[in-house]
């Protein structure tokens, strides 16, 4: 077996690589942006890898990969399962494993307070993998902070050459990060981009996806074919603004995309179906009742009554993203609107339940990731982005 350095020319998805005493942190957001704020939820959204696989070239048979993943879990609340790791061969999921060890941040939903326990180093070994010349892939867990420490084979590695395909940035929260899919290909942007045949940057930032302008600044300096960005949900679960500051925010985001980008095809996404939140402002918080009985559930605390003094609804959000989308469409050609409840709404919601009010499940990621890909990817669909 050799071992081979973890460059950037071999890692994905990611916009920043950290080099910590045990090997490379993949970063989301840049060094720049994580400085800005200091904020505990968006610090584990940004560094747990949604869409950040290693990719390569190689004709090894076995393939050993070192990491240190750092799982969480809640206080009363049964462990959560361990995250997934997907290895894909010339593009087809092949074999999936999981990281035994690593670290553990204890939430207690109660309080806010957190617990950090040290764990050591895991190997994943992924053995009798077709003996050619291959491109592997190997995904990391959409919900586990990872570290990659080490990159063994049993013959050479090169980097994955340019294969013209064009890349999606996507922008959005915890539903977007991968919130319950059953592993990091199955995310709903995964799963559209595949799809697609678009190569993807996930900035799905579970519950931080709240038009923070370094968020727009890093789109605006990330190059990319095409971008897809999803507002509402987590402005309205940490009641984070009123309708006033809303559409100045929401101009100022774009604008700064569009600095960047100023004439890639960019699609602004309205929040799927969300009973919980589609009349009734946040904040959102912890169901303590359900948490008593050992179940994670979300409820809404606000009132509806006070929308008439600006709080924001998914209601609220989705009218106003139509109305700002249309009037900067006069003159921006290659700006678009998607209603979320095209991709997940009532039928859907009938069918296939959010489990915890906020999240869709593994089911429900599949149809979204299908439904975008028709709506957004698919030529024949009049697609605002006609990525084959």
């Amino acid at each position: 077996m050799q071992s081979t350095p973890l460059t950037p020319d071999l890692i994905r998805g990611a916009l920043d690589l950290e080099h910590t005493v045990h090997g490379v942190l993949p970063h989301r957001l840049p060094a720049r942006a994580r400085a800005q704020y200091p904020d505990p939820q968006l610090a584990l959204a940004e560094a747990q890898p949604s869409g950040v696989r290693l990719a390569f070239r190689t004709r090894a048979t076995v393939v050993e990969l070192d990491t240190l993943p750092t799982k969480r879990a809640y206080t009363g609340v049964p462990p959560r399962p361990d995250g997934v790791y997907d290895l894909l061969v010339d593009g087809r999921l092949t074999a999936q494993a999981t990281a035994s060890g690593g670290n553990t941040v204890t939430v207690d939903p109660a309080t806010g307070s957190t617990e950090l326990r040290p764990g050591p180093v895991a190997t994943l070994r992924f053995a009798e993998l077709p003996d050619r010349d291959k491109d592997v892939e190997i995904w990391l867990p959409h919900n586990e902070m990872t570290e990659l420490v080490a990159l063994r084979t049993d013959a050479p590695v090169e980097p994955v050459p340019d294969r013209g395909r064009k890349v999606w940035l996507h922008h959005g929260s915890s539903i977007s990060h991968g919130s319950d899919a059953a592993s990091p290909t199955t995310t709903w942007p995964a799963l559209a981009a595949s799809l697609g045949g678009v190569d993807l940057i996930n900035l799905g930032l579970g519950g931080s996806a709240l038009l923070d302008p370094f968020t727009a600044r890093a789109i605006r300096d990330t190059p990319a074919d095409l971008i897809s960005v999803k507002i509402g949900i987590n402005l309205v679960n940490l009641d984070l603004m009123r309708l006033r500051a809303f559409t100045p925010a929401v101009h100022g985001f774009l604008d700064t995309i569009r600095d960047g980008h100023p004439d890639t095809p960019l699609l602004v996404v309205s929040p799927v179906l969300c009973p919980l939140h589609e009349n009734t402002p946040g904040p959102g918080a912890f169901d303590q009742d359900a948490l008593s009985a050992g179940e994670l559930r979300f409820l809404a605390t606000g009132d509806p009554a006070e929308t008439a003094a600006g709080k924001l609804t998914l209601t609220v959000i989705r009218a106003e993203l139509a109305r700002i989308v249309e009037q900067r469409g006069q003159d921006d050609r290659n700006l678009r609107y998607l209603d979320g409840r095209e991709l997940y709404g009532e039928s859907d919601y009938a069918e296939l339940p959010l489990p915890d009010e906020l999240h869709p499940d593994a089911a429900a990621h599949r149809r979204i990731g299908e439904r975008f890909a028709e709506r957004v990817f698919n030529a024949r669909t009049g697609s605002p982005f006609p990525a084959r």
